[in-house]
Formats: structure tokens, C-alpha cells, sequence
């Protein structure tokens, strides 16, 4: 695959020793990249100063430290941490810290520049360009970052000599063309910032392109020029989907309102409604004041993220990211932080993520609540209940209606036995329809089953089932609730039979089939489906209990007992705790097993 060797250069890394020889560890690597070609930067005037070259000691005296004490050996290693645990802020800025002490260290000049492209700090970055210069997919990447810093820093100049002197090769050639016409516009070159794109307007560059001379044209207030253009644009439907909310934008400030809102209802009436068309209608109708004109750096993040979104697409992740921290780094914008947050988790960089969905803010209510269920995802994949329901309540505040939405926070309800606020918002008028999806009349179901309201229950689970017949989880919870209240232990029975043939790995769906054999006085057979589901899932009291159940019957008490005593230790509920105390104390005592064919 084309980006393979830029995939292994951000993801890899190698422990230098920094304290003693000692401490030199090395993690596992899958070898050396291919031989490449090394990038010569034909102009000296723009180009990163060439490292100074300091030979490695065998052995550091006084170990290098800083003024608060602190070893570069233990701030690579807590900058290495700080990375596995998906806090690329934290994790470059150590990373950076451990590279000042030791400057001739190159492995640890790359590693904290690689941390520092997911981190985003445009001036740490451009201070470390210079130590990746012999690595030359790195090397293309500082290259970029010192280009972008220039125009953050009101040097555009620099960074056009560098554009000009050499061409980026992949995975940057894109970006690279991508922003030449806003750098261009702010070194003051506009004949070729507004140079006519001659490619076919079908191709998804040359709409990039046009669009950049749009906005450019605009700034030059030539907007006779840029309506032709916009128009020219629009016209094909890639370019209506990308751009036509920034034509109903350039209408608004030429005062032009009702064309303007023409244009944000009919973005809305699509297959893919834009969110920035909904702001613009909302505008529009408050007759508020039209947006301003795009800045020339606003201008090149705009072009940034369209490459972002395509090198997601492309599947190409890491890309993507840095792409979009660089289209970060040229001011506010909230689609870009969605997207960046969004970037970050495919990654498996949780807080950084967080951080960006967190600066969303509420401009575009749409945009904000995609942020807020993405907090809410990653606040629950790490068991952060109250985080992830106050952040899907603050997504459907802000998008109410959307039933991705109502669907997690239900279920975050549930999860936190929050049964009854997880039943009025799975009864919501707008959700308690016919023909709503299976998920809502199960979740409803198991809602009802919990609260002992059985005969609604039973109801909804039969009506998911109906539109759902062969979902193992729906057969698993309305089958266990047949048997386990003895309604329908043998039609139960055969649905927990489906269920575990379609998921045989499931301990829970193979436990409920246990079950289901001990309620019909099939105790062996009992046995061996329990102790396989026990296998499976290990630390769920509920499964253990009825093992010790099965054993029971079988006379095997003192097994039975042993199994009782591990439930005591897996946390279980105060009803179960109760109940297994009294089965240590007394035995266990049940009904008569459900004869076949008895309902």
C-alpha cells in the first residue's frame, strides 16, 4: 500500500537510553523501512537549518536532568505513557521536553516529532523539524508544518519560496497544491493565487482549486468573477454538496437573502443535508447579520480539511489526523474539530480526542451534538457512566429527534439502572411509533421486563422479535424471561436454542440455555452447559449461581457450595447475595421441574 512506510514511521518507536547504557531497551520492530530517496531542499534560504550533529556518549555525567529535577530518560518514558494512554498533548510536549536534554538523541527528536503531528503544536514542531531531515517522510511532514507555521506566523513568503523550490511527493503532493493559492494570496503573489484552474470541473481536485480562486476572487472584490465561478461549481453534484453553503454565504453578503435562502433549503432537502446550510437558513430567516468574508487562513484550513476528508476516505487515518490538526492550527472551526475528534478515536487517542469534541461549540447545533454523542462513546468505552449520560443528554438537547442519539442514551440509562428515565425516553412520541426499529421495542421490552411490568414486556419483545426473527439477542432475553418465570419454559427452551446456535461463543446466551435445561429437570445436561458458559464468562455471578444450582441437583453439594461462595466475591446484587447466603445456610429448595409441553 502507498502509505505503508509513512504508517510504520508514525507508529513506530525504539527506547534510547538517556540515563546509562544500562537503560537501553529496544522495543520490537518490524525492520527497517525501504530505502528511499533523501529529500534535498534546493532552497537553503527556506529550508530548516541542518542539525548539528553531536556524537552519543557512551555514558551521561551528571545524568542529563532538568531545573525541576526531572531525568530525560523519565520524561521520554512518561511522554511514551502519556501516548498509550491516547494523550497526545501531554505525551509531545514530554516527548519534546526529554529531546531538549538530549539533542543528539535522534530517535527521540523523531519519536516526539511523530507524538507532536497528532498533538498539533505548530511552533514545537517547526523547532524539531531540523532533527527529522534524514528521515524523509518525516522530513516531508516538517516541511509541511513549517509551511503552515509561516502562515500562522505572517511569513507566507517563506513558505511560498518552499512550495515553489520542490514539489511534496505523497502522501502530501495533494495539500501541497491544496494550499498554494491562499499561501500565495498572503505573500501578496495574486497572479498565481487567482490563476484560472484548467482541469475538468468533475475532478475533485480542480473543484478544491476553483473553490480556493472563489473565495480569492471574493477577497479581491471581484464578485462578478467569483458568482460565475461559484455558480460554475455548484453545478455538478460533488461540487453542490461541497460548496453550495458557501455560495448561499457569499449571496448573504452581496444582500441577495432570498437567493441565498434558495440555496440552504434546497442543500437541505437532499440525501445528505449540510449542518452549515441549516445555520445559514436560521440566519437568514432571524435576518442577522451576514458572515463575514473568509480569512486567507481560513481559506487554506478549508482547503486542509477537504484534503483530511479525502485521505480518510482513502481509509488513510494517521493522515488524516495530522492534516486536520494542521487545519486546526489556522484558527477555530468546528467541523474541523468534529473531525479531528473523530480522526483521533479511529486512532485510539482518547483524550486528545475528547479535547477537540469539547471545543465544538454551539454555533451549529447539529455539529455540536455529533460532538457531544462522540464524547458520550468515548466516555463510555471507559466506563465513565456519568461523563457519557450528561454528554448524550447534552446531544439530544441540541439534536432532538435523532434516534442514533435517543438509542445511546437509552441505553446508558439502563446501564446505570436508571430504568424508569430510560422508559419515558424510549416512550417519546416521536419514538413510540409503528414500524420503529427492533432496537427500541427491545430496549423498551427488557425496560419493562426489569421493572416487573411482564406482560408489556412480553409484548414488545414478541413485536421486536416479529420484525427481528432471527436476532439471538432478542431470542436470548424474551426465551430467558419465558423460562425463567415458567410463562413458556418450552417454547423458551427452543429459543434459547436458536440463539446459542447462532452465537455459540455467547456465555451469557449459553447460560440462559442452562437454565432453561434445569427449569425442564435436564440437570446433566445442565451441568455441562453451565460449566461451558462458566468458562466463558468467569466473573458473572448470576452464571456461577445457577451452576451451583445445577450441581445441587446432581449431588454434587459440595461442588454446589464452592460455586455459591465465588458468587459471594463477584459483587452480586443484594437480592442474589441474599439468596445465595440462604442457600449456604439451608440447601437449596425448588419447584417441581416444567413437564414437556406444560405452558
Amino acid at each position: 500500500m502507498r502509505l505503508s512506510r509513512l504508517a510504520l514511521l508514525l507508529s513506530g518507536c525504539a527506547l534510547t537510553a538517556l540515563a546509562s547504557p544500562a537503560l537501553a531497551q529496544e522495543a520490537p520492530d518490524a525492520g527497517p523501512p525501504p530505502a528511499a530517496p533523501a529529500i534535498v531542499i534546493q532552497n537553503p534560504a527556506a529550508a530548516p537549518a541542518a542539525p548539528v550533529v553531536v556524537a552519543i556518549p557512551a555514558e551521561w555525567s551528571p545524568v542529563p536532568a532538568d531545573e525541576l529535577g526531572r531525568t530525560a530518560y523519565g520524561l521520554y518514558l512518561s511522554g511514551r505513557l502519556a501516548v498509550f494512554r491516547g494523550d497526545n498533548v501531554m505525551g509531545a510536549d514530554l516527548l519534546a521536553q526529554s529531546q531538549a536534554l538530549t539533542p543528539e538523541q535522534p530517535v527521540v527528536g523523531e519519536e516526539a516529532f511523530r507524538s507532536g503531528l497528532f498533538a498539533g503544536d505548530l511552533e514545537t514542531l517547526a523547532e524539531l523539524a531540523s532533527s527529522v531531515q534524514d528521515t524523509p517522510l518525516l522530513a516531508e511532514a516538517a516541511r509541511l508544518v513549517v509551511i503552515v507555521d509561516d502562515l500562522n506566523n505572517g511569513d507566507a513568503a517563506t513558505g511560498l519560496s518552499m512550495l515553489r523550490q520542490q514539489p511534496f511527493a505523497e502522501p502530501f503532493e495533494t495539500i501541497g497544491r491544496y494550499i498554494m493559492p491562499s499561501i500565495a494570496a498572503a505573500a501578496g503573489d495574486w497572479d498565481l493565487a487567482l490563476a484560472p484552474v484548467t482541469a475538468p470541473s468533475t475532478d475533485i481536485d480542480a473543484l478544491v482549486l476553483r473553490h480556493q480562486r472563489v473565495r480569492l476572487l471574493e477577497a479581491r472584490r471581484r464578485n462578478a468573477e467569483a458568482e460565475a465561478e461559484y455558480r460554475a461549481l455548484t453545478a455538478s453534484p460533488l461540487g453542490s454538496q461541497l460548496f453550495s453553503a458557501d455560495f448561499g454565504r457569499f449571496l448573504e453578503r452581496r444582500g441577495r437573502r432570498d437567493e441565498a435562502l434558495a440555496i440552504y433549503e434546497a442543500s437541505l432537502t437532499g440525501p445528505s443535508p449540510d449542518p452549515e446550510a441549516l445555520v445559514g437558513r436560521t440566519r437568514v430567516l432571524a435576518r442577522a447579520a451576514a458572515p463575514s468574508l473568509p480569512t486567507v487562513r481560513e481559506n487554506a484550513a478549508f482547503a486542509i480539511k477537504l484534503a483530511a476528508i479525502q485521505s480518510a476516505e482513502r481509509r488513510e487515518r494517521d493522515v488524516a489526523a495530522i492534516f486536520l490538526r494542521l487545519a486546526d492550527s489556522l484558527g477555530p472551526d468546528d467541523e474541523v474539530s468534529l473531525r479531528l475528534g473523530l480522526s483521533l478515536v479511529s486512532l485510539g487517542h482518547e483524550t486528545s480526542a475528547r479535547e477537540a469534541f469539547s471545543r465544538v461549540t454551539t454555533a451549529n447545533p447539529i455539529l455540536y451534538a455529533g460532538a457531544q454523542f462522540g464524547l458520550g462513546l468515548s466516555f463510555q468505552r471507559d466506563d465513565l457512566d456519568d461523563e457519557a449520560l450528561a454528554a448524550y443528554r447534552l446531544a439530544d438537547a441540541a439534536a432532538p429527534g435523532q434516534m442514533e442519539v435517543i438509542l445511546r442514551l437509552s441505553q446508558q440509562l439502563i446501564g446505570m439502572d436508571r430504568h424508569e428515565e430510560a422508559l419515558a425516553v424510549l416512550n417519546r412520541p416521536q419514538v413510540n411509533v409503528a414500524g420503529q426499529p427492533a432496537d427500541f421495542r427491545f430496549l423498551r421490552g427488557a425496560t419493562l421486563e426489569t421493572l416487573g411490568r411482564l406482560d408489556e414486556a412480553e409484548a414488545e419483545l414478541w413485536a421486536a422479535l416479529a420484525a427481528a426473527p432471527d436476532n439471538p439477542t432478542i431470542l436470548n432475553t424474551l426465551g430467558y424471561m419465558w423460562v425463567d418465570t415458567g410463562r413458556r419454559v418450552e417454547q423458551g427452551a427452543e429459543m434459547l436454542a436458536r440463539a446459542h446456535a447462532a452465537e455459540p461463543e455467547n456465555g451469557n446466551i449459553q447460560d440462559s440455555l442452562g437454565w432453561a435445561q434445569f427449569r425442564q429437570g435436564q440437570y446433566d445436561i445442565a451441568v455441562e452447559t453451565l460449566e461451558g458458559a462458566v468458562n466463558k464468562e468467569p466473573a458473572n455471578a448470576e452464571i456461577n449461581d445457577h451452576l451451583g444450582d445445577a450441581y445441587w441437583q446432581v449431588g454434587r453439594t459440595r461442588e454446589a457450595q464452592w460455586q455459591w461462595n465465588r458468587v459471594l466475591t463477584l459483587d452480586p446484587d443484594a437480592e442474589r447475595r441474599a439468596e445465595v447466603e440462604q442457600k449456604l445456610a439451608k440447601g437449596l429448595s425448588i419447584a417441581p421441574p416444567v413437564a414437556a409441553g406444560q405452558f
